[in-house]
């Protein structure tokens, strides 16, 4: 069974690799909080004390970082860059949300040194993680992503490769465009008939009952309804980011984002205004706030 590395311990990593772990399979991880590694350990993984440490003895190295920022010095920074340190043929599986072009570039550079790059972002949050229930996209080499796949499978219930190098980001980064979307729309909706009479909760329980109907009223719902903004699912920091990278990647492709520029406003507003560490849902909050100034 291969070995698997895991650089990023947030609720995320902890959740990938705690599965991985009761899954039968060694991992170690990194992170630059002591505490984060330990967390994992406790539940079966080793630790490592730095990157090149860990590449070292992966044969997939899984990333799972909050910026492509992250993403690229773990790979590519000095002598400690992970891909100076894998073991030929192995293969790195970055989870996490990132720029389409830069994406490519990392492809490219992995290539060059004989590792296969797939990126692989992923829908299900922190519970789908630890579950192993996650809905992967993936995008990467064709040939040799049947070499992955056992452990794509691992961690997701519903696992598509969906092209070449790039192409698990497209599909990310739209579907939380039209995620953020509706919880901006769920957000003024539900504040709208509970201001004019009717109680969130009857309001969400017909949605779902009829042709409005979400998936993201089932996961974000909870918290517009009770107003439990800072029980964080996916937070409006990592949104905002996931928003204005779709923004970039649309203005690439001459799409004009008039539809989706209302959400994104909303999502700037309220981290501007100190909601960036609370969960996403908080936007529900500004609009109501705004509704009383």
């Amino acid at each position: 069974m291969q070995t698997i590395g895991v650089v990023g311990c947030g609720l995320m990593g902890y959740g990938i690799a705690t599965n991985l772990v009761r899954k039968g399979y060694e991992v170690t991880v990194y992170d630059t909080n002591p505490e984060a590694v330990q967390r994992v350990v406790n539940e079966g993984a080793a630790g490592a004390g730095s990157v090149p440490e860990l590449a070292k003895f992966s044969d997939v190295l899984i990333l799972s970082l909050p910026s492509t920022d992250l993403v690229e010095n773990v790979l590519l920074e000095g002598r400690d860059g992970a891909l100076h340190h894998l073991k030929a043929g192995g293969a790195v599986l970055d989870m996490s949300t990132n720029d389409v072009a830069r994406t490519r570039t990392l492809a490219e550079a992995a290539d060059v040194v004989g590792i296969s790059y797939f990126d692989c972002p992923v829908s299900g949050g922190p519970a789908g993680a630890s579950k192993g229930s996650l809905t992967i996209m993936a995008g990467g080499s064709e040939e040799k992503f049947p070499h992955v796949s056992s452990v794509l499978e691992a961690m997701g219930e519903y696992v598509e490769y969906m092209g070449p190098s790039g192409s698990g980001q497209i599909v990310k980064l739209c579907n939380n465009m039209v995620v953020g979307g509706i919880i901006s729309l769920l957000g003024e909706a539900l504040l709208t008939g509970e201001r004019a009479g009717m109680s969130k909760e009857k309001l969400a329980k017909l949605f779902q009952k009829g042709s409005g109907q979400t998936k993201v009223m089932e996961v974000f719902g909870p918290n517009i309804i009770h107003e439990t903004f800072d029980d964080v699912t996916f937070s409006l920091s990592n949104m905002l980011k996931d928003l204005t990278l779709y923004r970039n990647l649309a203005a690439g492709e001459g799409i004009p984002t008039v539809i989706s520029d209302a959400a994104y406003e909303l999502f700037t507003r309220a981290s501007a205004e100190g909601a960036y560490h609370r969960d996403s849902t908080a936007v529900a909050e500004l609009l109501a706030h705004e509704l009383h100034s």
